[in-house]
């Protein structure tokens, strides 16, 4: 019997219709990634199988007696410890305990105890302190007030509330946005554990790879059901894509056939009966329609202006807030061609080492010098809390730029997908999504050598994240990078600095080592053996190919995009000319004949030199797909 039936689901909201007659169904134990992209409902979906919204058509449908549990939306308050405020979530059992103190029936007693035993209520305190330690909460940091603690790791609480219901169904909009890596492995060891049911919103791909067994996709208001995990869900779409393409293609051609043949002969009285036929047949062609698919995300930094090394140094760093260091003896060098991606829990210091780097901290002791030319471009996600709520992207920009013109304000905001409609939305209206976008266009409007990103991804979808990994690849300036996403760390960065214990070191190894490091660690920690395993050899030469290989590639990638300038602007000119001949009055004036003669040539100059620059275009863009292939 299935757990939860959801059947031609009409969900609207603010007259939008986000599901239109959608379905999907989940058997009791299945964990299923729901993906799609930002705005296409997937939050709006779990509020309406948890009951905060009403369908506006068809039936959502949960199993009798099933249990379930969501992340709340809000972050938990109060001056309640972390253990109790969890432990405050099955409200059966907080419910039973003080009847439990008050009741005076001794057949009511009973019945109270005889439920308490069967709720396992007595190994909740247990079972509550080993999911917060899993999030990364210490013993001491348990029996702390919840309002001890940032937004962040309050919504850790409330990750660790809905996981300790141990519900029939669970229910996860982006579990991992306030995890690191090390609570991002516990939590997929918990899922692969959890005997229940989960839908699982999701921009994480490892997640999605190894917590889940189905995706369920949602696009443009319907649902449909892929097995396996998101590289296979990519897998299989992208050949049902091409098998439709194929269909499409074969059809059209029999159609176009078949219409060549009743036009010809349909006058014709000896064909005619063929004729017909011929109209019958095509009437009765499957129609297949051509595959739509979404324009990917594009996003574009601004290319920085070349800086003699070395861009930054420290020597004997000290670096924390008013008497507390946090980070010691410091000495480290960051050069133009870097990407580093800065591993450990959250806490160790990783934001303030960021900060750090930005100048938004000053040194407690040492030297930290630096190019007197350098420019930084700082994104950290809890900037979204100073966007002006009553203001647009576009007024945000203006105020950043005040010597820009419209154009160039414009420009900043499209390179990160900010078209002219979101570009005059008030940020109040925007998605997380799409506040993010603002906040990497603010980041980089003076073209930045160096990028410091603090989880620029929590609020992206899939197509966004790669849209970023690929704006890196080609961005020439260096690269300073906090992530819980292994992916993004992946393709992006050539160097991992590992900051915990109170500093900074190289961590010589690659994303695979350091999460096999990390699960090696726990498991000593728990049996008491040496958690402080060294990390593993060296992989300089490995680093330093990638970083020559991207150096390389730099001059093709320059010559792409110079090629697609000169292609946009001289398609502008064209245009303009083309509707100058189209104008009727230019032929109404004497001298007309000498102007559209100089139109007409022009016209013929600019299509050869759009010709042109579009066979250098490809050109570059084979000879950079065969280098990346090699």
């Amino acid at each position: 019997m299935s757990l939860l039936v959801i059947s031609d689901l009409t969900l609207r909201i603010a007259g939008r219709t986000l599901l239109n007659g959608a379905s999907l169904t989940i058997d009791p134990g299945r964990k299923v990634g729901l993906v799609g992209h930002n705005g296409a409902g997937k939050s709006t979906l779990l509020a309406a199988i948890a009951g905060d919204i009403a369908p506006d058509g068809g039936e959502i449908r949960l199993s009798s007696r099933a249990r379930m549990a969501r992340i709340r939306q809000e972050a938990p308050t109060g001056h309640g410890s972390l253990l109790d405020t969890v432990l405050a979530g099955d409200t059966e059992r907080t419910a039973l305990l003080a009847e439990a103190d008050s009741a005076t029936d001794p057949m009511r007693i009973a019945d109270i105890h005889e439920r308490l035993r069967a709720i396992d209520a007595h190994s909740a305190p247990a079972r509550a302190a080993g999911i917060l330690s899993g999030l990364g909460f210490d013993m001491a940091a348990q029996a702390r007030p919840v309002s001890d603690f940032s937004g962040g790791w309050r919504m850790r609480v409330a990750l660790a509330t809905a996981l300790f219901l141990n519900p029939d169904l669970l229910l996860l909009d982006e579990p991992t946005n306030h995890l690191d890596l090390e609570a991002t492995l516990w939590l997929e060891g918990w899922l692969a554990r959890f005997s229940g049911a989960a839908l699982i919103v999701s921009h994480d791909r490892g997640l999605l790879d190894r917590a889940v067994d189905a995706i369920a996709h949602l696009d443009r208001g319907k649902l449909t059901l892929t097995p396996g995990g998101y590289e296979e869900f990519v897998r299989i779409r992208t050949e049902q894509a091409l098998q439709q393409a194929r269909m499409a293609e074969r059809i059209n051609a029999r159609r176009a056939h078949m219409q060549s043949f009743v036009d010809r002969f349909r006058a014709k009285a000896t064909k005619a009966k063929q004729a017909q036929a011929r109209l019958k047949a095509l009437e009765k062609l499957p129609v297949i329609e051509s595959v739509v698919e979404d324009a990917p995300s594009q996003f574009s930094f601004p290319e920085p202006s070349p800086l003699p090394p070395p861009m930054l140094t420290m020597d004997r760093v000290s670096v924390g807030y008013g008497d507390t260091t946090i980070l010691s003896n410091l000495s480290l060098r960051i050069d133009m061609e870097d990407r580093i991606a800065l591993l450990g829990a959250n806490g160790n210091g990783k934001s303030t080492f960021a900060k750090l780097v930005a100048g938004r901290l000053a040194p407690q002791s040492g030297t930290l010098s630096h190019s007197p030319r350098l420019r930084v471009g700082y994104f950290a996600q809890h900037q979204a809390e100073e966007l002006r709520p009553d203001e647009t992207p576009v007024d945000h920009m203006a105020r950043a730029l005040p010597d820009a013109t419209p154009v160039a304000v414009r420009s900043q905001l499209a390179r990160f997908g900010l078209d002219a409609a979101r570009a005059e939305t008030v940020t109040r209206d925007l998605s997380g999504g799409e506040k993010a976008r603002l906040l990497l266009a603010l980041a980089t409007r003076d073209a930045p050598h160096l990028l410091i990103l603090d989880e620029p991804t929590n609020h992206l979808d899939l197509d966004a994240r790669d849209a970023l990994i690929r704006a890196l690849a080609e961005f020439e300036g260096a690269v300073l990078l906090i992530s819980h996403d292994p992916h993004l760390v992946e393709l992006v960065a050539d160097r991992l600095w590992l900051v915990g214990d109170g500093g900074v070191r190289t961590f010589e190894g690659d994303m695979a080592e350091y999460r096999a490091w990390l699960i090696e660690r726990a498991r000593a920690a728990t049996s008491g053996g040496d958690s402080a395993r060294p990390a593993p050899a060296p992989r300089r030469e490995d680093r330093r190919e990638r970083a020559e290989a991207r150096k390389a590639l730099a001059p093709l990638r320059r010559r792409i995009r110079d090629a697609e300038a000169r292609m946009a602007k001289l398609a502008a000119e064209q245009a303009k000319v083309e509707a100058r001949l189209a104008d009727p009055t230019l032929y109404e004036a004497a001298d007309s004949a000498d102007e559209v003669t100089k139109l007409n040539t022009r016209l013929a100059a600019l299509r050869r030199d759009h010709a042109a620059a579009e066979e250098d275009w490809l050109a570059a863009e084979t000879e950079l797909e065969e280098a990346e292939a090699e």
